[in-house]
């Protein structure tokens, strides 16, 4: 292995692994001890985890290289997992996917011909397309641990080798269903992001959406093309290769673990007391569960779309209420994120008065009940245009509060007399 690469590239990799372990731990446990907003921090700190992952899983495969195919593999089911809870971070900072379709009823997407949809009409911004964007990440996180699993198999049976382009190995198949896969997801969250845009401007996401795309995406191009330059000649093989890639990835994570302070911050979470005083043992728990995965791709790849799930996470871990509507209806924490934000949702508590938000209006709240005589009637956005012909939507959807775990399973048969005596 010191043929194949230099010492002190090996001490460099061992001390930016290092730094990058150590910071983004840091960085999780000033989250942990500040686990104010559990519905946004549980998806951060799994985020940022993604860090000491694919740091040590990089460094591990640069030493011992013949094992760093299970290395990698662990670091490739990781950054699934990425992708898949920061959609989830994003759709829960804008309240969940029924305040989504609220907020965006009547829109729709132009077509355009950078976002691939020139030839298309007018995509309508409803119920079915955040579920399309979900499905798009969670077809990647299902998909990524099954590719890993054939892997190892091919791998075990001499049929997989890392940078193989032959025709008579599998890497050059897995590769193009992994890119298949890669774009999908991709698309879904680009398309989610600019669907979504004026919702997500408050959360500043565009450094987050950059450090996301660059350590998930950007990284597996760069392997593909480093493995590519050996192919060509530009490197000597596959092996030195794969330890080239290792390398690079190491340092990146570095510079990733700083990154994300800036992306991700604790300190606006300090001391905001909204979520009650949790333990750190507590915090903890509640960010490593994973019954919001399990319900969540239940709950979207359900082949019944009018049996819409609208569900609440809950501390304790209950699982979902489940609700057979038209429409949807605000529950849970899609309930509190409404009335925190009834500027979004129109001025009505009673009776939801949807109304057109303007991509170009502010995003700080207006009084409510106050009518704003400067904002336009339809959208100013280049991608979205308002599909109503009235500024506002009126649907008969009552918010209320409903606890129904105290309510009987089954309803029981009224007593229904026969007729007058």
């Amino acid at each position: 292995m010191a043929d194949l690469l230099p010492i002190y590239l090996i001490i460099v990799a061992f001390l930016c692994t290092v730094g990058a372990i150590a910071l983004a731990l840091f960085h999780i446990y000033k989250h942990l001890l500040n686990y104010t907003e559990p519905i946004y921090q549980r998806y951060i700190v799994r985020i940022v985890f993604m860090v000491p992952v694919y740091a040590l899983m990089s460094f591990l495969a640069l030493v011992l290289p013949k094992s760093s195919i299970y290395f990698n593999s662990i670091r490739e089911v990781y950054e699934a997992w990425v992708i898949y809870n920061f959609l989830s971070l994003c759709l829960a900072w804008v309240g969940g996917p029924g305040s989504v379709v609220i907020s965006l009823t009547g829109r729709s997407l132009k077509p355009s011909w950078h976002l691939m949809t020139c030839c298309f009409p007018p995509l309508p911004l409803d119920g079915r397309f955040i579920r399309r964007c979900k499905q798009g990440c969670l077809q990647f996180v299902i998909l990524k641990p099954i590719l890993v699993a054939v892997t190892l198999v091919l791998y075990a049976k001499r049929k997989y080798k890392d940078g193989n382009f032959s025709p008579d190995q599998s890497y050059l198949y897995l590769t193009i269903i992994y890119t298949i896969s890669y774009t999908v997801a991709l698309y879904a969250l680009v398309l989610f992001y600019v669907a979504c845009k004026d919702l997500l401007q408050p959360f500043n996401p565009v450094p987050k959406f950059v450090i996301i795309k660059s350590v998930v995406f950007l990284t597996y191009w760069q392997g593909v093309l480093v493995f590519l330059f050996a192919k060509s000649g530009y490197i000597r093989d596959e092996e030195e290769a794969a330890l080239f890639q290792n390398f690079i990835i190491c340092v990146e994570m570095l510079i990733a673990a700083a990154a994300h302070f800036y992306a991700f911050p604790y300190k606006e979470y300090a001391g905001a007391n909204v979520g009650g005083a949790h333990s750190f043992s507590g915090s903890l728990a509640h960010a490593v569960q994973l019954n919001d995965f399990y319900h969540d791709t239940v709950h979207q790849f359900a082949p019944a779309y009018h049996d819409y799930v609208l569900y609440n996470h809950n501390d304790g871990g209950e699982g979902t209420t489940k609700y057979r509507a038209r429409t949807f209806v605000p529950t849970g924490q899609e309930m509190d994120a409404v009335r925190k934000n009834k500027h979004l949702f129109g001025n009505k508590m009673d009776g939801v008065s949807v109304s057109s938000h303007s991509s170009s209006g502010p995003s700080t709240p207006k009084a409510s009940g106050v009518a704003d005589p400067a904002r336009p009637e339809t959208m100013k956005s280049s991608l979205l245009v308002d599909a109503s012909d009235s500024a506002s939507t009126m649907y008969d959807m009552s918010l209320m509060d409903i606890d129904i775990s105290s309510y009987p399973s089954k309803v029981p048969s009224a007593n229904v007399s026969a007729g007058p005596k």
